[in-house]
């Protein structure tokens, strides 16, 4: 067997692992409801499931429709019924299974992290900074997050472990400030990917898309194509919370892509099918964990077929 073919099965083997509280979730649904004919009552406590595990109203009807095709009044077994959901559900998803793409007629290719404190967003940063630096590009990280110490601290372990430069400054700096800085070095430097943190106080939001309206301005006065990527990171952990948060950043900036993290820890894994329809935005990477190893480029087929507890 192949190195690529033993980590994709490696990396298959975490995403359903990490997946399991959703997965066991609909599993144990479904099999509640199987060995019935499929008539619409069935065909409706599907449905009531399917939004109990955060796939949201709109893609638990479709898809719950979807089983009726060729299955109508037929005694359906619970294999049949994930095997068809994750079929549907991958269809759903792969329009937005993208990955982060770099760009290398950009020097650097600036990629804007936003999303609420405790998302995740810093160890995905750092996550990212060492794909990049796996792949062979040099990667600077600008630690944007200038209110919380911890932050900056965190982003310097992983430049430390990752041999990436970070640009940071005092405690309080102006976050504008410092990502023009962190672009003249960048430049100065050739490097291939700027990373910039940023600070995710929704408690503010006024204050808060202000800050990144700045940083937004100050990086387009250097490079008017930049940023090239304005990432959102999501915990899936909150659930339809999420929705809202895509909501209120897009309004605050141009979100090109997601990320969503923390799988591992919520039943409610299928927020993400939910994102899909609601906004149709790229997902470029989903994390079920701490380590490095734990976030990969998204795919729609291995995440269905994941979240319904199946093989790959």
């Amino acid at each position: 067997m192949s190195d690529t073919v033993e980590r994709k099965k490696g990396w298959f083997a975490r995403l359903k692992a990490g997946l399991s509280k959703s997965s066991g979730k609909i599993a144990s649904g479904l099999s509640a409801l199987a060995g019935r004919k499929l008539d619409d009552a069935l065909i409706e406590e599907i449905e009531e499931l399917l939004i109990t595990a955060d796939l949201g109203p709109g893609p638990a009807a479709k898809l719950a429709a979807g089983l009726a095709k060729g299955r109508f009044d037929k005694t359906v077994t619970a294999e049949e019924l994930r095997d068809a959901l994750a079929g549907d559900v991958a269809a759903m998803l792969e329009p937005v299974a993208r990955p982060l793409v770099i760009d290398p007629g950009h020097r650097p290719h600036v990629v804007l992290v936003v999303g609420v404190n405790g998302s995740g967003k810093t160890t995905t940063i750092g996550k990212l900074a060492k794909q990049f630096r796996d792949e062979g590009r040099s990667v600077m990280l600008a630690a944007g997050d200038t209110f919380r110490a911890a932050a900056v601290e965190q982003l310097q372990i992983w430049g430390e472990r990752t041999g990436c430069p970070v640009v940071s400054g005092k405690p309080g700096a102006d976050a504008a400030g410092l990502a023009w800085e962190a672009f003249e070095q960048a430049r100065a430097r050739g490097m291939d990917v700027l990373l910039v943190d940023t600070a995710g106080r929704l408690h503010n939001k006024a204050e808060l898309m202000a800050g990144l309206e700045k940083i937004h301005r100050v990086i387009r006065k250097q490079d008017e194509t930049a940023p090239h990527d304005v990432v959102l990171v999501l915990d899936a952990t909150t659930g339809q919370n999420a929705l809202t948060q895509v909501q209120t950043f897009r309004d605050m900036v141009s979100v090109t892509g997601l990320i969503v993290t923390k799988l591992d820890g919520t039943a409610r894994g299928g927020v993400l099918v939910a994102l899909a329809d609601r906004f149709g935005l790229p997902v470029h990477a989903v994390g079920v964990g701490e380590k490095a190893e734990d976030m990969r480029p998204f795919t729609a087929a291995e995440f269905a077929r994941g979240l319904m507890g199946m093989e790959a």
